[in-house]
């Protein structure tokens, strides 16, 4: 039954001898992290669950909306610095709600390209509709982690138990916004896994890492680098602005910041149009590399985070050894570290942590 399956899912996550889990609060507002945030950070609000007083957090378990299904309706729409959430007392009404929301977003949110439908259900007998803006600029955080080599020595069960907290907390956030998982062991030395998140909405960003660092493996972490970018519109391009980066399925991803000298920017906008277009020739001729640039001007230490994607390093490599000739290149400041990173799911990322397909695995129920 619905209730057994509820109940048995709770005694996986609380694991054998550990007493019922109750959520955490900050700051005495009865409220978990983010809820407590004035804008929530997805569509459905989320709590961090630990047992007792255990340090190590548990799993991030969506909360649930209560009530009649018939009565149900939840629009969210992003207005730039605040979210706005509107019950309707049925499903016409909520049809008329949603109508005058996405028309309020289209003629008052320049920021916002679209509007994106979803249906979700949270439930046997609930379901809600949520209508979001999407928008023309997108935070893309790239978040390079190594893994002290003091954690290969835990119980295997210890390792299982901290890899399935950070998936857990990986997977919450992917139920409603863009994220990519890397392996780089074998590949850097200063880095063993590579979380690409996305968001229109920086708190978002933020929140997520917040309840990553509660995992157990995030404590056994530490962060060598770090880039925050945006998406924008190229001035080279006429191509529109893609609301999401790195969605290919080529098997390897090639990043790394980049940096122009001062001097180009001093150049007339026709004539860095000119050098450009060389430029962007000459990645044309590698149409199974896909590029993506996002920009950093203001926000981080970079001025632009690049990566690629393709099957083969060594048409990446060609492409390099080719850009080095053009003009372009002469007005190239920094362009490292380069990480080389293998795409996979982010439970085979963790698993190629300790060579062991852990990440899923439930520990058993005494």
């Amino acid at each position: 039954s619905a209730g057994a399956s509820v109940a048995l899912s709770k005694a996986r996550r609380q694991g054998p001898g550990r007493t019922p889990c109750r959520p955490t609060r900050s700051g005495g507002s009865g409220l978990g992290y983010s809820d407590s945030k004035r804008r929530l950070p997805w569509l459905m609000s989320r709590l961090v669950w630990v047992g007792e007083t255990d340090p190590s957090p548990a799993l991030i378990v969506p909360a649930a909306i209560r009530g009649d299904s018939r009565a149900i309706a939840r629009i969210v729409v992003a207005r730039g610095s605040d979210t706005s959430v509107t019950r309707g007392a049925g499903s016409s009404a909520t049809a008329g709600a949603a109508a005058n929301a996405a028309a309020s977003v289209s003629t008052h949110g320049s920021k916002y390209s679209g509007i994106r439908r979803r249906r979700i259900r949270t439930g046997p007998a609930t379901v809600c509709t949520s209508i979001v803006a999407m928008a023309e600029r997108t935070f893309v955080k790239f978040t390079f982690l190594k893994i002290d080599p003091a954690w290969q020595r835990r119980d295997s069960e210890q390792r299982a138990q901290d890899k399935r907290e950070f998936l857990a907390a990986c997977e919450d956030y992917a139920t409603d916004r863009p994220l990519r998982a890397y392996s780089t062991v074998g590949t850097r030395g200063d880095v063993d896994l590579v979380l690409v998140s996305q968001s229109p909405v920086l708190d978002d960003i933020h929140t997520f890492a917040v309840v990553l660092a509660q995992s157990g493996l995030a404590k056994w972490a530490t962060t060598p680098h770090s880039y925050l970018a945006m998406t924008k519109p190229s001035p080279y391009s006429e191509s529109e602005t893609r609301p999401e980066l790195l969605v290919s399925k080529r098997k390897y991803a090639f990043i790394y910041p980049l940096d122009k000298k001062r001097e180009w920017y001093q150049l007339e906008p026709e004539e860095r149009m000119r050098i450009m277009q060389d430029h962007i020739e000459t990645g044309r001729r590698y149409p199974q590399i896909t590029i993506n640039t996002a920009y950093s001007f203001g926000i981080d230490d970079a001025e632009f985070v690049v990566s690629f994607e393709g099957d083969e390093p060594g048409d990446f490599l060609d492409l390099v050894q080719e850009l080095r000739a053009t003009e372009s290149s002469a007005y190239t400041l920094r362009d490292t570290p380069i990480f080389t990173c293998v795409s996979m799911s982010v439970a085979q990322a963790l698993d190629a942590l300790d060579g062991t397909a852990t990440a899923r695995t439930e520990p058993a129920i005494a």
